[in-house]
């Protein structure tokens, strides 16, 4: 085993570690978890597009208490205000000097609930956080923790009183995602477990934060062949020429695609991609960076249908020439994903 491969197995070892820890509490939800663990391995973020009671919040906190992280959360309301979320420059009259107070977006992993119930203003608020990992108050700039995970949760079905989410800060999530709801089973289960108290307040540690920044790191030496790259781009491509879309995914969905891929071949404990983990992880990537046109709209057509039907329909790679000079028999040779 190399060196690559084994750290591949620790990726492994590690993420199966923390998804069984928290599906402990989180009933019957195993590839939204592990999903969630794919934008911890890419430094990215989560959108969380539901129903209230499907266990979001419980989501978060399991994910933060089983890597020991710390943990904030943020109800957003339309009166709450940017410095209520970045923080704000007290004047401390001992001291003579404004010192900071980090607001609640300073943590590991941040619970940005409803956050489509505060106004664009406050939303954009978030904007420096998720892209740059770090907040400016009054022209001084903060660094936030590492790692830095947002997990925002938006209700689908109750539009009234909320401010959709502008395109540029949807682009900023790596991942969309629905629990639902649980299954018949997973809810009788759920009420058991519950007889007596929540699992939650017992649920312990089960990695470090060095750990899974030591992952971080493992994840980028995943290899990705070149006509994979190519199959990414087409993809994301084939999203910019749908009848039924008015926008596609720009270059920023090509890139969470393909770090997305990485992760999820790390924790399958492999150092390479296959199609397979393109194809798995095209819609959660891919659905919200796509605006569907109005017509497609009255047709009850949405983006996760779309992304659907472009990887049913775009040719996933197979083999290709080697290299120009050599013989015949070694002129096309098998790529690691098994393709002929």
């Amino acid at each position: 085993m190399t060196g690559t491969e084994r750290a591949m197995t620790e990726v492994q070892v590690l993420t199966e570690r923390i998804a069984d820890n928290v599906e402990r509490v989180l009933v019957g939800k195993s590839r939204e978890v592990r999903l969630v663990l794919v934008a911890l391995l890419c430094r990215g973020h989560v959108l969380i597009e539901d129903v209230p009671g499907v266990g979001k919040t419980v989501l978060a906190k399991a994910i933060a208490r089983s890597i020991g992280s710390t943990f904030k959360r943020i109800q957003f309301t339309p009166d709450l205000l940017p410095s209520d979320i970045t923080g704000v420059n007290v004047f401390n009259q001992l001291t003579g000097r404004f010192e900071f107070r980090p607001g609640p977006v300073v943590a590991h992993i941040v619970l940005a609930d409803e956050i489509n119930r505060a106004t664009p203003k406050t939303q954009s608020a978030l904007l420096e956080a998720m892209e740059e990992g770090q907040v400016t108050v009054d022209g001084v700039t903060h660094p936030l923790p590492e790692p830095f995970v947002v997990l925002a949760t938006e209700n689908p079905i109750e539009y009234e009183g909320t401010f959709p989410l502008p395109e540029a800060q949807l682009d900023r999530f790596l991942i969309r995602l629905s629990l639902g709801y649980p299954s018949r089973r997973g809810e009788i289960e759920m009420l058991s477990r519950q007889h007596f108290e929540h699992p939650l307040e017992h649920l312990g540690q089960v990695a470090t934060l060095e750990e899974l920044r030591a992952a971080q790191e493992q994840v980028r030496h995943v290899y990705v062949d070149d006509v994979l790259k190519e199959y990414i781009v087409s993809l994301v491509e084939a999203t910019r020429r749908h009848d039924d879309v008015y926008l596609g995914a720009g270059p920023r969905g090509s890139l969470a695609l393909y770090n997305a891929a990485r992760a999820w071949a790390a924790m399958h404990g492999r150092d390479f991609v296959i199609p397979d983990d393109i194809k798995e992880l095209a819609e959660p990537t891919l659905a919200h960076r796509i605006i569907v046109n109005p017509a497609a709209r009255m047709r009850n057509v949405d983006a996760r249908t779309i992304v659907r039907e472009i990887v049913m329909a775009v040719p996933v790679p197979g083999a290709r020439p080697a290299s120009s000079g050599t013989s015949e028999q070694t002129a096309r040779r098998r790529l690691p994903f098994g393709g002929s």
